[in-house]
């Protein structure tokens, strides 16, 4: 097995299908189911379960998938590596997120990246936490941003301030007795939208208080629980940075008390690795604009 069946394989299980793969190998449909035949055969395993209209993995051509992630992973960072060396600020930045940092993060640091740095194209993966360490781990990108704590022995690692959590409600739905928080204990009762980031602990916190609490939609979308909370189906619990987002005037945001509920987020790359020119300045930028250091 070659890098070329390799590329061939990984198109094959992203695209869902031979004929998209094809496409996007520029390669006959034939030739290319041909290609995999071969590799079944001299491999001795079947890679791919027959019969379905889209592509269904084998548990060893799940096994292949993963190992094929990381190999090319690792051959398009190291050549991306030493292409740069010497060529500038260009090039592309590979990097994963998780919704709710990413849909606050993102829009304003690559706006600003991209007016310093305007040859930079970037790539950007959206998944739960532990994948977008996975991606970080096989090199298919080079910065993750998450919310959960990094081995330090493993990654380097910008810790941001924490933010509380806040409840984003309709005006027309608006509880708690003051004008900008919200005890726990009003909300018994309450429709409540959540993150699953946050459900284990708030529920928690709410059996202290000696009531069940009237979860009606757990999402990771922001964009989609502030849409729900619009709608009046119930109040978003986000973090308080979500408030950017808030462009109709019939949401309005009160910050969680009695206990307060905070979060984090973290910027994680590998230890001993030799980062893209574009992605260690884009690491600069982050604590520049996050951090309120200066030097970039």
């Amino acid at each position: 097995m070659d890098i070329k069946d390799m590329r061939a394989f990984y198109a094959i299980v992203e695209e869902g299908n031979i004929s998209h793969a094809a496409q996007r190998l520029d390669i006959a449909q034939p030739a290319l189911s041909r290609q995999m035949k071969r590799l079944e055969t001299s491999l001795g395993v079947q890679l791919f379960e027959r019969g379905s209209r889209r592509i269904r993995l084998t548990d060893a051509g799940r096994v292949m998938y993963s190992r094929v992630e990381h190999i090319l992973g690792m051959v398009d960072g190291t050549v991306r590596e030493i292409t740069e060396i010497g060529s500038g600020i260009a090039g592309s930045v590979r990097l994963g997120t998780i919704t709710t940092s990413g849909a606050l993060l993102l829009p304003e640091l690559i706006s600003e990246f991209h007016s310093r740095y305007p040859n930079v194209t970037y790539q950007i993966w959206e998944a739960e936490g532990a994948r977008i360490l996975e991606l970080l781990d096989n090199r298919v990108i080079e910065i993750g941003i998450t919310r959960t704590q990094v081995d330090s022995k493993v990654y380097e690692s910008i810790v941001l301030p924490n933010e509380p959590l806040v409840l984003i409600m309709n005006k027309e739905q608006e509880i708690g007795a003051a004008s900008d928080k919200v005890e726990l204990k009003e909300l018994k009762d309450q429709p409540i939208i959540i993150p699953l980031r946050w459900q284990s602990v708030f529920i928690a916190n709410c059996r202290k208080l000696g009531f069940e609490p009237n979860i009606v939609c757990v999402s990771d979308s922001i964009v989609q629980d502030l849409l729900l909370a619009k709608m009046g189906m119930g109040m978003a619990l986000l973090p308080v940075s979500s408030k950017t987002l808030l462009t109709d005037g019939n949401l309005i945001y009160k910050k969680l008390i009695e206990p307060e509920m905070s979060t984090h987020t973290v910027i994680a790359w590998l230890k001993n690795r030799t980062l893209s020119s574009s992605s260690e300045h884009l690491i600069r930028l982050f604590r520049e604009m996050f951090l309120g250091e200066k030097g970039v």
